[in-house]
């Protein structure tokens, strides 16, 4: 078994903080001095590990991006029909390890500011196609070609609309229920799409 380096170390730490940091303060106010003061560390090893806020930032959706696809990759191997793997793709969007409050503040407030930015920009593309392309692999077999765009895009808005709200409201996310009214949303569209 290998051992963790005090570098991976101070790194997740960054990333954590940054993640919290932004969640408290806001992604256009935060500093990289609060972002350290957080991780007990200097703004100086920010720009050590990453070189700057944005990277850092990057660094932290690539971490939260890992998450998501980890979610979904454990999901769908749990799923036996089509309608099971478009259930495991879209609950994989509120996966205990992802759906808190920090995570979707943080998540929404990135890909706010990430049209603005260069890198950012492109990790947004990748992510918006990666969860298009899981989407409509699913809707293939379960409804006709006609109706699996606007399906799709019912469904992705519907996830996306989810995280907005978390991340407005300072309430405890609960994962559970929200992957029942996930299905529940979703088995009333496919039943919509098929009637």
């Amino acid at each position: 078994m290998s051992r963790t380096r005090i570098r991976d170390i101070r790194h997740d730490e960054l990333i954590d903080a940054a993640i919290t940091a932004t969640h408290e303060s806001g992604f256009a106010v935060v500093t990289m001095a609060d972002i350290a003061r957080r991780a007990g560390a200097s703004a100086a090893s920010i720009n050590y590990y990453f070189g700057s806020k944005e990277k850092l930032m990057e660094a932290a959706m690539r971490r939260v991006m890992s998450t998501l696809r980890h979610c979904v990759i454990d999901r769908l191997r749990q799923a036996t029909t089509p309608e099971e793997r478009l259930y495991a793709v879209v609950c994989a969007n509120f996966d205990d390890r992802l759906f808190t409050a920090r995570i979707c503040s943080f998540w929404v407030q990135f890909w706010a500011h990430a049209p603005y930015a260069g890198n950012l920009s492109r990790l947004h593309r990748i992510n918006r196609l990666r969860v298009q392309s899981h989407v409509r692999t699913e809707l293939r077999t379960l409804v006709s070609p006609e109706l699996r765009e606007p399906l799709r895009e019912s469904i992705q808005a519907y996830m996306d609309g989810i995280w907005v709200e978390v991340a407005q409201n300072p309430r405890p996310t609960n994962p559970a229920r929200a992957r029942d009214t996930a299905r529940q949303v979703v088995a009333t569209l496919l039943d919509g799409a098929r009637g």
